[in-house]
């Protein structure tokens, strides 16, 4: 595995808005919330054989850690978290334990790639899920409109394929959306604006992190001009 450049961030999303250019143009945007988060713990190759930072955010209660991760955030003289990640960096990047980590770590016009839950829509038809057309509202089809139709063929093979799209559980799967333009960083409020939407519903956690696919987007330049 190839360690990336940089370490991302730990945000919350908050919902969409949107914004508005010099020339007056509306942008939708998603408002990604980054408070209190910082490095927790390094992860060594000496130690446990690779190279990463552990990062925690958003503050909680003590009385709802338990005591063995309480003295895990003793240890690093930070106050409990919500949510601990971790990201892989190369050695010499590796951040000192304690070190603060503010919206600022990307700059207005880069490219992210947004890692995030979907939301859960429990058991749900294919036309949901798999976008179905259906079947026809005349020529014999009674009650059974919204339903997949057949599911298999005669009695060779006689059997249901694996992976055939079916009704069932759809949402809470771990999504990436890749290449999104961050269009305004605010350090005082600890806000992150990214151009359209992320996956997750409001208050679920946010990975962001340099987009992979788009040249020197690890280096921390815009790769596109600011959304002013």
């Amino acid at each position: 595995m190839k360690n990336p450049a940089r370490h991302g961030l730990l945000t919350k999303k908050v919902g969409m808005t949107r914004i508005f250019n010099a020339e007056g143009q509306h942008i939708p945007v998603t408002v990604l919330q980054v408070e209190n988060e910082q490095v927790i713990a390094q992860r060594t190759t000496e130690k446990d054989g690779y190279t990463a930072i552990q990062v925690g955010a958003f503050p909680k209660k003590e009385s709802r850690v338990a005591k063995p991760e309480m003295g895990h955030f003793k240890k690093a003289n930070a106050q409990p978290k919500q949510k601990l990640v971790e990201f892989r960096v190369k050695p010499e990047d590796l951040l000192p334990v304690g070190t603060e980590l503010k919206p600022s770590h990307f700059t207005e016009g880069q490219l992210v790639d947004v890692r995030g839950v979907t939301k859960g829509r429990g058991f749900t038809g294919v036309m949901a899920r798999w976008n179905f057309r259906g079947l026809r509202a005349t020529h014999g089809v009674s009650i059974s409109h919204r339903s997949h139709g057949s599911t298999g063929m005669r009695q060779d093979p006689g059997r249901v394929f694996k992976n055939k799209k079916m009704a069932g559980h759809y949402g809470v799967e771990n999504i990436c959306t890749q290449n999104l333009q961050v269009v305004r960083v605010d350090d005082s409020r600890g806000l992150l604006l990214i151009k359209g939407s992320v996956p997750g519903a409001n208050g679920g956690f946010v990975i962001v992190n340099d987009a992979v696919k788009t040249k020197k987007s690890g280096s921390g330049k815009p790769a596109l001009k600011p959304a002013k």
